[in-house]
């Protein structure tokens, strides 16, 4: 589990078969083989490790699903370690289970800050809300506004900075994370048909509202 607030920026040090080694500094303090880190919001787990790069296994359904699969030797990687237990919750929580990818159409300035908007498949905007969360190549965002196809979400200058983010261009691919409390509660709803006057009384509420 992971909170979307980037801890470093990294850069592609290899691809190989299945395999990507990356350089990075903060994420490997006291990180051990098989521990799990976020590379663009994609949960992956750590196979080697040296003083300054570790390396994942990567799945070819994971380069299919995820924008993994666009990397090249020096792309830079937004990096977080996995959430330690007492650790604080800066962001959301996040699975590190990208959804589907996202294109950027739309970034406008305003004021510090960049509007981005992204091309969203119904699969992620079903869950989309504004003010809800949304994880975008990993980083923990607030949605702003959305539409039928595209969402939009609010780039302060630290994320600007300290993420990716701050250099994508139109047409770039991102990842695409929906909020998991989202889906429990459609799957909840599902599970229960809904909320209706019978669910209600069976759950101690009157037909005026109040408890009985």
């Amino acid at each position: 589990m992971f909170t979307g607030i980037v801890e470093e920026v990294g850069t592609v040090k290899a691809l190989g078969s299945g395999s990507l080694s990356i350089s990075a500094a903060k994420v490997l303090e006291k990180t051990r083989l098989g521990d799990s880190i976020a590379v663009n919001g994609t949960c992956l787990t750590v196979s080697a490790l040296d003083v300054n790069s570790f390396s994942v296994d990567v799945m070819p359904e994971t380069l299919k699903r995820t924008n993994l699969g666009l990397l090249r030797p020096g792309s830079s990687v937004n990096l977080e370690r996995a959430l330690m237990l007492g650790g604080r919750l800066g962001g959301h929580f996040v699975q590190g289970h990208v959804d589907a990818t996202g294109k950027a159409i739309a970034l406008k300035t305003e004021g510090a800050a960049v509007i981005a908007r992204f091309a969203t498949p119904p699969e992620v905007l079903r869950y989309v809300v504004e003010k809800g969360f949304i994880a975008v190549d990993g980083v923990s965002l607030t949605v702003i506004g959305y539409d039928k196809t595209s969402l939009s979400v609010s780039l302060v200058g630290y994320t600007l900075k300290h993420t990716i983010l701050g250099s994508r261009r139109v047409g770039d691919l991102v990842n695409l994370e929906a909020d998991i409390i989202a889906k429990y509660v459609e799957k909840t709803r599902e599970s229960r048909g809904g909320i209706t006057l019978e669910f209600l009384a069976e759950h101690g509420f009157s037909a005026t509202g109040s408890l009985s």
